[in-house]
């Protein structure tokens, strides 16, 4: 046989047409085409296994033993190529894999437990492993396929990067129930003679976006601890007077604090899924990010991360 390089496929489907049918007019039919033509491909075709591979009959054309002989790794290999050009089926229940995710604290706790959990159901072949968002390399390690994905907010993301947006999020302000403010409307004035926390990923910045708003209107407050996690800065509030800020999708089950708006906007922020191009296309990659996405649907808005609060 020549060189697979120098083999039109087209010539293989003819083959097993003809194989199949025992009948160049059949075979054309098949195929879409006329009779000369495929008497012109069995013609390159016997050129190319040095056979004649069919007898010429009454009923059509016999086979020879080497056409015969082709006949089922020819099947197969057809077959082969048809699922090699089909799109790849994902069924979840039989999904076996592992998906890295870069995620905050914030995020772990609004997006990616509810996710586990549903996995847990759905897929439960499909493992998670959950990595800290490292700004400096999360770009660098998608690229690589050490990261499939991650939560961030849209100042982290790349031009380079797909994306999908999750939601938005506000900003609650939080308190214990025995606090001496509890019971009393939560004005500006109060607001701003009491002692907050605040959630800094390195522990360093005590003024975040509620700071930028009061100083808009003149005001200020005191920030009198930082914590390097919206989960830990929630339990403070529980141990202390202090006061937070904390996102609203935090406190959903949180029936031992009390919850207030802040008495000025204060911005809030957005969540967004991104992933590199190399895995744009992946069925499973697609299910699971679209399976993310449902998990954020009826919680808060629309999508994103966290400015300092």
């Amino acid at each position: 046989m020549n060189d697979i390089r120098g083999v039109d496929l087209n010539l293989l489907k003819a083959l097993d047409a003809l194989l199949d049918t025992r009948s160049v007019t059949k075979a054309a039919e098949r195929l879409g085409l006329t009779q000369p033509a495929v008497s012109g491909m069995l013609t390159r075709l016997r050129e190319t296994f040095d056979d004649p591979l069919f007898i010429r009959s009454q009923r059509g054309v016999l086979p020879t033993p080497r056409a015969e002989a082709l006949a089922l790794p020819l099947r197969q290999a057809l077959m082969d190529i048809q699922a090699l050009l089909a799109p790849q089926a994902f069924l979840p229940a039989k999904a076996a894999m592992t998906v890295t995710i870069a995620a905050t604290d914030y995020a772990q706790k609004a997006v990616l437990l509810p996710l586990m959990s549903a996995l847990r159901r759905e897929a439960p072949g499909i493992r998670i492993s959950v990595r800290p968002v490292d700004l400096s390399g999360f770009s660098q390690q998608m690229e690589s396929g050490t990261l499939d994905m991650a939560l961030v907010t849209p100042d982290m993301a790349l031009d380079t990067m797909h994306s999908r947006m999750l939601f938005s999020e506000t900003y609650s302000c939080i308190l214990r129930p025995g606090h001496p403010a509890a019971g009393t409307p939560l004005d500006l004035d109060r607001f701003c003679a009491l002692d907050h926390a605040l959630m800094s990923h390195d522990g360093s910045k005590f003024r975040g976006a509620t700071d930028t708003a009061l100083e808009a209107l003149g005001r200020s407050r005191r920030v009198a601890a930082v914590v390097p996690s919206f989960l830990i800065l929630i339990d403070l509030v529980r141990e202390s007077d202090l006061v937070a800020m904390v996102p609203s999708r935090l406190l959903a089950d949180v029936k031992d604090l009390l919850v207030v708006p802040p008495p000025i906007p204060i911005p809030g922020f957005a969540k967004i899924l991104v992933w590199h191009e190399r895995l744009q296309s992946d069925p499973a990659q697609k299910w699971i990010r679209d399976r993310l996405a449902m998990t954020c649907f009826g919680k808060a808005t629309n999508s994103g991360d966290r400015p300092l609060a």
